[in-house]
């Protein structure tokens, strides 16, 4: 009797390992085309949709481009920036590192679009992402093949969000550490900061530099015209005062930010670290002579920073609502 109990149990943990092994080889992680049987026309969905909200408003592709830093970059690539706040706890999109983003909503728009071809089947988390890929192409960026299947987060991660990203204002030594815990080397710091070659920066941002004394780096020529633009020593943060990254190129993305960053009318203090270091002056030289290893290296940055820890198989969920966790739907 004895010996029948012991090949019983023996088989119970047979059995329950094989159907632990099974459950890990039902999540294949990140894929290429991961709703193919799902939700076939998911990517299609998507890039039709970033396509109609760039001609109607075009800083959403800016947008779309600033989310997948400010998610992916903060211990996980799962929409977390995309909750709201709740009585308890904070979203991500309310703290001070958020100044300036917006077009949340939009991205509500896109995900009702999948909703009615694919209830229930498309993350937030792969919207946020494919979103950026489509919006990076939409500004003459490079088109960047990336991988789906991830889930979406059920918290924010506002509380932890300053041990993650890194700041305009920080020691270049803290950001290459930054990128660095995640995978991004030297030069793929380098070129994601190229996204500095579109949008604006709100004078809150800069005025440091301005204000009571002009930084001496800033190239005079480019000083008069941040000045204009930013006349207020204290700027209202509600109003609408910046200065375009790019005064050349505003609406493309492309290398002539590292030419403007080489001729010191980077606005940002990082921009201007990323041209003097001798650790990023040579990547940034290189980049500024060539558009096409600017674009290899930042596509090849993107994709590592869209791979970051992603929620896959099991893990997380798939909201119906990606501002909301579906406890609280």
């Amino acid at each position: 009797m004895a010996s029948t109990s012991k090949a019983l149990f023996f088989l119970a943990i047979l059995y329950a390992s094989s159907l632990s092994a099974s459950a890990e080889d039902e999540d294949p992680g990140l894929v290429m085309n991961f709703y193919k049987d799902s939700c076939p026309q998911a990517e299609d969905i998507i890039k039709e949709q970033v396509a109609l909200l760039y001609k109607r408003h075009k800083n959403t592709a800016f947008s779309w481009l600033r989310n997948i830093f400010h998610d992916c970059f903060v211990e996980s690539c799962d929409a977390s920036l995309l909750l709201d706040s709740t009585r308890r706890v904070l979203s991500e999109k309310e703290t001070d590192r958020s100044f300036g983003m917006r077009n949340f909503r939009y991205l509500e728009t896109i995900k009702e679009a999948l909703e009615r071809e694919c209830p229930g089947v498309v993350s937030c988390a792969d919207i946020l992402v494919l979103s950026a890929r489509d919006g990076i192409a939409s500004v003459g960026g490079p088109y960047i093949p990336l991988k789906t299947g991830r889930r979406d987060g059920r918290k924010s991660r506002a509380d932890i969000l300053e041990q993650y990203l890194p700041d305009h204002n920080e020691s270049l030594t803290v950001v290459l550490e930054r990128f660095a815990n995640i995978g991004i080397d030297t030069p793929g710091v380098v070129a994601l900061l190229g996204s500095h070659s579109v949008g604006r920066t709100h004078c809150v941002k800069l005025v440091h530099r301005l204000y009571p004394e002009v930084d001496p780096a800033l190239n005079p020529d480019h000083v008069q015209h941040m000045l204009y633009k930013c006349p207020d020593a204290i700027p209202d943060p509600k109003a609408v005062q910046y200065v375009r990254n790019d005064r050349g190129t505003p609406m493309k993305l492309d290398n002539n930010y590292y030419r403007n960053i080489l001729d010191n009318k980077g606005l940002l203090i990082v921009d201007h670290q990323l041209a003097t270091d001798k650790r990023t002056k040579p990547f940034v030289k290189k980049m500024a002579k060539s558009q096409d290893y600017f674009f290899s290296e930042f596509a090849r940055a993107i994709t590592i920073l869209s791979e970051n820890n992603p929620l896959t198989g099991t893990k997380g969920e798939i909201r119906k609502q990606c501002n909301l966790a579906n406890k609280l739907h």
